[in-house]
């Protein structure tokens, strides 16, 4: 006799013990950012340096970075440790979210929620490293290039440090198009016909998205519009195949109940 859908989940808890176990989850996600940064933030002067090399490279000769207030030579490397810190412990975080939610969920939804969580983390870093050494350089090249000539460019470390995060993040939610794209499916927002119906739209999307985060140069739009509709192109394919297996789990799910 087949088991029911119900018999796949784990026994329901308590809601102290849901509160007790979300509470464990989180100190360990805590603790976790915590170790992360006391392992970084030795490293976090030699760290910016690293970050600020795309825009140090393309300074003239004899301009260099400053700081414009007395404590930001202190605080913005702290500030960058601890980011890299929360990006550092990101895989730790998922994987606490994925254990305390796993139980309540059904067998085929296990089989591709982890996945789903494994794929977003790499997109993530992808798009910030995507960011790092192809936007970068475009965005501080063309920048450098378009200031009025007897303007000495001396970019604070501070301001310097709040844009690139503001780009990590922008270029690692970006690059979550695949996986936003598979939940749209999974949830039955949509299904993967329709969404390969508004392609045109979707690519019109990328270069005005591209055009609102890059420089107002073509090429630089261009680098970052055709990779997110690639994405998009991989979020439809993957769709399908999670769009299939949702129809085939639902067809056993019925099958069972009767």
């Amino acid at each position: 006799m087949s088991s029911s859908p119900e018999s796949q989940q784990a026994p329901e808890m308590p809601l102290i013990e849901h509160l007790l176990e979300l509470r464990n989850r989180l100190l360990k996600m805590v603790l976790a950012v915590i170790i992360c940064f006391a392992v970084i933030y030795p490293f976090a002067n030699d760290l910016y340096l690293l970050l600020s090399q795309p825009l140090r490279d393309l300074l003239p000769e004899g301009q260099m970075m400053i700081a414009t207030d007395i404590t930001s030579p202190f605080f913005a490397p702290l500030k960058l440790a601890l980011v890299l810190a929360v990006f550092a412990a990101i895989p730790i975080i998922l994987y606490q979210l994925w254990s305390f939610v796993a139980p309540g969920l059904y067998a085929h939804e296990k089989r591709l929620a982890f996945p789903l969580l494994f794929t977003s983390v790499i997109l993530f870093y992808g798009g910030a490293t995507f960011a790092y050494f192809v936007v970068f350089p475009l965005v501080f090249g063309f920048f450098t290039a378009i200031g009025p000539e007897g303007i000495i460019e001396l970019p604070d470390i501070a301001s310097y440090l709040n844009f690139i995060l503001k780009m990590f993040f922008a270029f690692g939610v970006a690059f979550e198009i695949p996986i936003a794209t598979v939940l749209l499916i999974l949830t039955g927002a949509t299904t993967p016909k329709d969404l390969a119906a508004k392609r045109p739209y979707v690519v019109v999307a990328c270069f005005i998205i591209g055009m609102l985060l890059t420089p107002p140069d073509i090429i630089s739009q261009t680098l970052l519009a055709v990779p997110m509709w690639i994405l998009f192109e991989f979020g439809i394919l993957f769709g399908r195949l999670a769009y299939k297996e949702r129809q085939d789990a639902d067809e056993e799910e019925l099958g069972n109940s009767q």
